[in-house]
């Protein structure tokens, strides 16, 4: 019986949807959860809801918790890292500072200088999990959850002799907007994806053997569609392919649409269409409410769902452990995977899945301009993978200088100067060498 591990559990939303995810999953009648987190009250939530939804679901899996991995690290087969580090102290100065040197964010956890100082902060903590289950989880597929996604897996995958495989639910996700948007069934779309992860693109969509994106950039003009995804419908028109992550996101990873207030009036929207500081005004709220619904459910005035979602952790579970093969989409290490692409970088791909585990597919060229795109962000990720490895604060400081949105902002002096702030104002939450 599998046993899967939770590390960083209190991060409810993605605890609460996996677990409910496997207990719905046919083929996963018994095993133990595992839940870890240093924050014993948002653990004891989780804790008693895993209890609840388990009850419900008629299966005979059992819980364990602890606010100390290494008590129930030992026989892991599942690890999956949701950890959030000193992100409540620290989501006010990742928007804050660079906004006032103009670098306008609209999330700021995964690229650009938010991203990047939130790699500062939990790549340690990442290693310290990672050395841990080595030691006493050494048969574990590890399962990444955690932004930045690119950074964390390319930092554990350089250390670590563990498998890891970096989880989204961005392609999958797009994909069916976009069947939305075409007016066509989800399960009819056909479509190959590859890039890195919250900018990776669908290379081709087609319908009953038809390229459909004739049909959407024609859909495009319509306000109506077009109103509901700009900078991503943006992006299709003017370089070919629709990105993989929602107009928000999409809008930090390039430098088009953020370098200047009125390309932002003109092309952001509220909420994750690219307001700005969406993310870090209201992230505290969003953390807040997600313990209440776990307190509501433990009331008993609110009802546990046991459906499916869209989140591949279940179906590798059901894939490994039924040898019935699942194709995923993961993040996961360049072998040759993309061919104009770095090496030794991590890519989002398809991937195999049966008993012998997460085995990525060959893609091939990306087009020209997308490879570049992606390419950029591939140096800063080896360049915060090799200042924390390292213990190299300037190669963190030369990250933030290659990270699109910043250089099309910000000269090089003040690039450095903002580095400088952020660095002093999460000194309390920033290993010691990056102080020096």
């Amino acid at each position: 019986m599998p046993k899967v591990t939770f590390v960083g559990a209190g991060s409810a939303v993605f605890t609460y949807e996996i677990i409910t995810d496997i207990l719905s999953t046919p083929a996963l009648e018994a095993g133990t959860f595992a839940l870890v987190d240093i924050d014993a009250e948002r653990l004891e939530l989780v804790h008693q809801v895993a209890e609840l939804a388990i009850a419900r679901s008629g299966k005979h899996w059992r819980v364990e918790a602890s606010t100390e991995r290494r008590d129930v690290l030992a026989g892991t087969d599942y690890l999956l890292n949701t950890i959030e580090v000193a992100g409540l102290a620290n989501v006010r100065h990742d928007f804050d500072i660079p906004m006032k040197y103009g670098v306008n964010q609209c999330i700021g956890d995964t690229i650009g200088p938010g991203g990047i100082f939130k790699a500062l902060r939990t790549l340690p903590a990442w290693l310290a999990i990672l050395a841990d289950a080595e030691e006493l989880a050494p048969d574990a597929l590890v399962m990444n959850y955690t932004n930045p996604m690119s950074l964390t897996c390319l930092t554990g995958l350089r250390t670590s002799s563990l498998p890891i495989v970096g989880l989204c639910h961005s392609i999958q996700h797009t994909a069916e907007q976009i069947a939305g948007y075409l007016g066509v069934a989800f399960d009819e779309l056909h479509f190959r994806a590859a890039g890195i992860n919250h900018l990776a693109w669908l290379v081709d969509i087609t319908h009953n053997g038809r390229d459909m994106y004739p049909v959407l950039r024609e859909k495009a003009k319509d306000a109506a569609i077009y109103e509901q995804d700009p900078i991503r419908f943006e992006t299709m028109l003017h370089l070919g392919a629709f990105p993989t992550e929602g107009s928000g996101h999409s809008s930090e990873y390039t430098p088009y649409f953020r370098k200047r207030p009125d390309l932002v009036e003109k092309y952001a929207r509220e909420g994750y269409l690219g307001e700005t500081g969406f993310y870090a005004n209201n992230w505290p709220q969003w953390r807040a409410e997600a313990d209440d619904d776990m307190r509501r459910i433990i009331a008993g005035e609110d009802e546990i769902e046991l459906a499916r979602g869209p989140e591949f952790a279940s179906y590798i579970m059901e894939a490994m452990e039924t040898d019935q093969p699942a194709v995923i989409y993961g993040n996961v290490l360049n072998t040759g995977l993309i061919t104009n692409l770095p090496q030794d970088g991590v890519v989002e791909v398809a991937c195999l899945v049966n008993k012998m585990g997460v085995q990525p597919t060959h893609f091939g060229a990306l087009p020209t301009q997308l490879a570049a795109l992606d390419a950029t962000h591939m140096a800063v990720h080896d360049l915060v993978a090799t200042a924390v490895l390292e213990r190299n604060v300037e190669a963190a400081r030369y990250a933030l200088m290659l990270d699109p949105l910043t250089a099309a902002v910000c000269s090089p002096a003040e690039i450095s100067m903002m580095f400088d702030e952020m660095v002093e104002a999460q000194t309390p939450f920033l290993p010691e060498w990056v102080l020096r």
